[in-house]
C-alpha cells in the first residue's frame, strides 16, 4: 500500500457543539459565490482526508445533526473531490457530538426550504443527488452511527456499505408520523438491506428500534461498546485501505448490480471490472506478497 500523507485538514477528534476540530475546514456549500460569506461555507459539514481514509463529519450537534439544504449540497461536493482522489481507498461518515449520526432534515428550515412545492422538489433533487453520491461512490464507505439514526439520517446510513452503530444508537423511518412520502429509490435501498418485511415493520410502524434490533435485522452490521467505536471503525478502515483497491472497486459494483433487476445488471460491465483485476499489477503483487509472507504494496494499478 503506498504511504499516504495526511491532508492539511487533518482530522484530530470528534467535533463537538457546533466547532470543528483543530486542522480540520468546514467544506464550501456548492452554490457558492461570494467568499467569506456564511452563506457561501457551511462549518457544517468537515471533511478530511489522512492515510487513505477520507472522513466526513455532520457538525450540527445542537440539533442532532439534523441537515440543511446547504448542507446536502456541500456533501456532494465533498464526495466529488473524494472519489476522484485517488490517495482516498475508503469513506467514513459520522455525525458530531456523540448523540446522533444524523436526525434527518433541519425542521427549522423548512419554511424556507420546503414551504411550497417547487421548493420540495428542488429539495428532493439536491437531497436525492446527495444520496445517490454515497451510494454510487466508487470506494468502500463506513457509517459510524452513534445515537439518533433517524429519516434522512437513516436513508444515508442505507446508501453505505457498512454500517456500524454504538448500543445508544437508535433508528427510524418516521416519515408516517409527518405525511411524507418516501420515493422509490430511497424505499428500495431500505428492502435491499433487511428485506421487504423488515423494511414494512420500519415504515408502516414509523417507531424507533434499538441497536440489537437493528442488528438482529441486518441494518446494522455490528454493535460495538461507545468507548470503542471510534478506533473499531478506524481499524475497519485500515484494513480495507490495506486491500486491492480494483478488486474492492470491482467487488462492490458487483453486488450492487447483483440486487437489481435482471433485466437492469449491467453483467458486462462487471466482467470487465473482474477482468481488470487479473490484468493489473496488483494482482501480481498480491502472488508474490503471498509466496513471500509479506503485506501486499497495492497501488490501484
Amino acid at each position: 500500500m503506498n504511504s499516504s500523507k495526511p491532508c492539511t485538514h487533518r482530522m484530530t477528534g470528534t467535533a463537538r457543539l457546533g466547532h470543528y476540530p483543530a486542522g480540520a475546514m468546514p467544506y464550501p456549500a456548492a452554490s457558492s459565490s461570494r467568499r467569506g460569506s456564511t452563506h457561501d461555507r457551511t462549518d457544517k459539514i468537515i471533511a478530511s482526508t489522512e492515510g487513505g481514509v477520507a472522513t466526513l463529519i455532520f457538525n450540527n450537534p445542537e440539533r442532532h445533526n439534523a441537515v440543511s439544504l446547504e448542507m446536502w449540497q456541500a456533501v456532494r461536493e465533498a464526495l466529488e473531490r473524494f472519489a476522484a482522489d485517488p490517495a482516498v481507498r475508503v469513506l467514513v461518515l459520522k455525525g458530531a457530538g456523540g448523540k446522533a449520526f444524523v436526525s434527518g432534515a433541519d425542521i427549522s428550515k423548512f419554511e424556507t426550504e420546503r414551504s411550497s412545492e417547487g421548493d420540495v422538489n428542488a429539495y428532493e433533487r439536491v437531497t436525492e443527488a446527495a444520496y445517490a453520491a454515497v451510494a454510487n461512490f466508487p470506494k468502500p464507505s463506513i457509517a459510524l452511527i452513534r445515537g439518533y439514526c433517524v429519516g434522512g439520517g437513516a436513508n444515508l446510513a442505507a446508501c453505505c456499505d457498512l454500517r456500524i452503530c454504538n448500543e445508544a444508537a437508535r433508528f427510524a423511518v418516521p416519515a408516517a408520523k409527518l405525511g411524507l412520502g418516501y420515493p422509490m429509490g430511497q424505499v428500495r435501498r431500505l428492502v435491499n438491506i433487511v428485506g421487504p418485511a423488515f423494511a414494512k415493520e420500519i415504515l408502516l410502524t414509523a417507531r424507533q428500534f434499538d441497536a440489537a434490533e437493528a442488528l438482529a435485522m441486518g441494518l446494522a452490521n455490528r454493535v460495538v461498546p461507545d468507548a470503542e467505536i471510534e478506533e473499531y471503525v478506524a481499524n475497519y478502515a485500515r484494513i480495507i485501505v490495506g486491500n486491492a483497491p480494483l478488486t474492492l472497486a470491482a467487488l462492490k459494483r458487483v453486488v450492487d448490480e447483483a440486487v437489481k433487476d435482471e433485466s437492469k445488471r449491467d453483467e458486462d460491465l462487471c466482467a470487465r471490472m473482474v477482468k481488470a483485476c487479473f490484468d493489473s499489477s496488483d494482482y501480481k503483487e498480491g502472488r508474490r506478497a503471498f509466496m513471500e509472507k509479506r503485506k501486499p504494496n497495492f497501488t490501484g494499478s
